[in-house]
């Protein structure tokens, strides 16, 4: 191991991961059920084939030439080809390295069960998001608008009551903040900070842009706004006075709910974005959350569907040359399941896979097209489905959609049949797990711990707040992110690494959230549409390069 971990215990190592207030349960079994399960993780053995320099030469023959190439098929690929097909182009390819769709907006079934192994909901959007409000209507889950044309969700998609609660001080409240025992000063410091946000809210620049807002493309550039992209949100806070440790723990869990980083790693705008990106006025309830059992693997089964069989399952792009004005890109794929070797004749190439890998498929990504990828740093996850044959006794109030440990390193966890109306009996609950541990433990090490030692963490947090929960699991499989979320540390937002990453190059358009430095299916959805308009709106003359 690394000098930090060097003369850790793996006992000491768990309790660094899961945090002080679940060590005691760590190595300490109750139960003599089993408890089986599997250690999951994204196709990361072609993936780095690939990054090692695999470039087999394609057999004479195997070419092909559809007019639209999509690499990649997360929210902003499957965006993108759902777009151009109501924009009427039909021949085109998705080629997708997993043999499911969705990346990290996937889920799973297991008998009865539907689970998300990622992203879980979305805020109701605004009217301004008029694309994704079609997206949705298509779906049948808006149904109409109201009397100010804000989208109405059907009531089967809305996250039912209750929706969150808080375990604090041995009970659970509702809520996030933990409200009891809080003193009067952290009341005070909690509605001071109420208060500057809803002023952010209500701000708007010279050209009547709003501060934060969703897209990040549809908010302000000023100056003022994009200042705080240059400071840490604990930086922030302290400028502000606000050392209250409910709520400095409330705006940490924010950051590491949505991004997967602490206060003091995430940038201050990314901080404030959190809270006042998704309502139009101070005086507006928060939207009310989209979910389904099995996340927002539901939008990407339904744009899978639209999409049928132009998507190519386990299909691996190893290498792509741009192409110039009077020569196609050739894009050099290997289908690892049939072991072949394909290539690919597109007039333009839709590169919605993460930015980090272009330099490692795009042919002199870096040299000619004078971008670096540097600043794109990416944060490990953990997700685990916990399968449960009963529900854990419950003294205060019941099992929630969202269930949230004061204290944890998790993110607690989500009850995936909570929008069934399922609320007794066996159930399946999804928890989260950001790895923020910066310096201290490597991916290479979190990739060496073992099932046995994930699971032993994720019961120990679970006992902390649920103490006859181990008899009652049957099940735990664990997802391992390597690479989950694009992280918006102080100074990558408003950078002009950033931006420029969106541009096309040559012909090859570029399409995936970390386009935007942050990692929220609005933000995929729009850089898959803006890459999809990008070809549209050149019109398709008849091609008559050379191939």
């Amino acid at each position: 191991m690394s000098e930090p971990t060097a003369n850790l215990s793996r006992r000491e190592l768990l309790g660094l991961l899961i945090g002080a207030h679940a060590t005691a349960y760590v190595g300490c079994s109750t139960s003599s059920l089993p408890i089986e399960g599997q250690l999951l993780s994204p196709e990361f053995v072609v993936g780095h084939r690939i990054r090692d320099g695999f470039k087999p030469m394609i057999p004479a023959g195997n070419t092909k030439q559809p007019e639209v190439v999509i690499v990649g098929g997360g929210i902003a690929g499957l965006t993108a080809a759902w777009r151009l097909l109501r924009g009427g182009i039909n021949d085109f390819v998705l080629l997708e390295i997993e043999a499911v769709p969705g990346g990290t907006a996937r889920g799973g079934r297991f008998e009865q069960f539907a689970f998300p192994w990622g992203a879980h909901y979305v805020p109701t959007p605004l009217k301004e998001n008029a694309l994704l409000v079609n997206l949705l209507t298509e779906m049948k889950v808006v149904t109409a608008t109201n009397e100010h044309g804000e989208p109405i969700v059907a009531e089967q998609y809305l996250c039912r009551e209750p929706h969150e609660r808080v375990f604090a001080d041995g009970q659970w409240f509702e809520g996030l903040y933990p409200f009891a025992g809080a003193s009067h000063d952290d009341l005070q410091q909690l509605h001071s900070f109420r208060r500057v946000i809803d002023e952010w809210i209500s701000r708007r620049d010279e050209l009547g842009r709003r501060m934060f807002a969703i897209p990040i493309s549809t908010a302000s550039d000023c100056d003022e706004v994009t200042a705080l992209d240059k400071i840490s949100m604990s930086d922030w806070m302290h400028e502000n006075g606000w050392t209250s440790p409910r709520l400095r723990w409330l705006v940490d869990y924010s950051c590491r709910d949505d991004y997967g980083l602490t206060i003091e790693q995430t940038s201050a705008w990314a901080g404030l974005f959190y809270f006042g990106s998704r309502t139009q006025h101070p005086s507006d309830p928060s939207p009310e959350m989209i979910t389904f059992p099995e996340g927002n693997a539901a939008i990407v089964k339904y744009l899978s569907d639209c999409i049928g069989d132009r998507i190519r399952y386990s299909h691996a792009v190893y290498d792509i040359q741009v192409g110039t004005d009077t020569q196609r890109p050739i894009v050099s794929v290997l289908d690892y399941n049939r072991d072949g070797l394909v290539m690919y004749k597109p007039n333009r190439v839709i590169f919605a896979a993460p930015q980090f890998v272009a330099p490692y498929l795009i042919r002199d990504f870096e040299a000619h097209s004078h971008r670096s990828t540097q600043s794109f740093r990416y944060g490990s996850w953990l997700v685990a489905n916990v399968h449960l044959r009963d529900r854990p006794t419950e003294k205060s109030m019941p099992m929630c959609w969202d269930n949230v440990i004061y204290g944890s390193k998790s993110l607690g966890y989500v009850t995936s049949t909570h929008q069934t109306g399922l609320d007794h009996g066996a159930t399946v609950i999804t928890w989260y797990y950001p790895l923020t541990d910066d310096g201290k433990v490597s991916r290479q090490q979190l990739l060496s711990l073992s099932w046995n030692d994930w699971s032993e963490m994720i019961v120990a947090d679970l006992r902390y707040a649920h103490p006859d929960i181990e008899p009652l699991i049957s099940t735990i499989d664990i997802m391992r992110w390597g690479h989950a979320m694009i992280q918006p540390r102080p100074g990558f937002v408003w950078s002009d690494a950033r931006r420029d990453a969106s541009k096309p190059f040559g012909r090859i358009h570029f399409a995936n959230t970390d386009l935007s430095g942050i990692a929220l299916l609005e933000e995929a959805f729009a850089h898959g549409v803006r890459a999809a308009d990008e070809i549209l709106g050149a019109g398709h003359p008849p091609d008559n390069t050379v191939a």
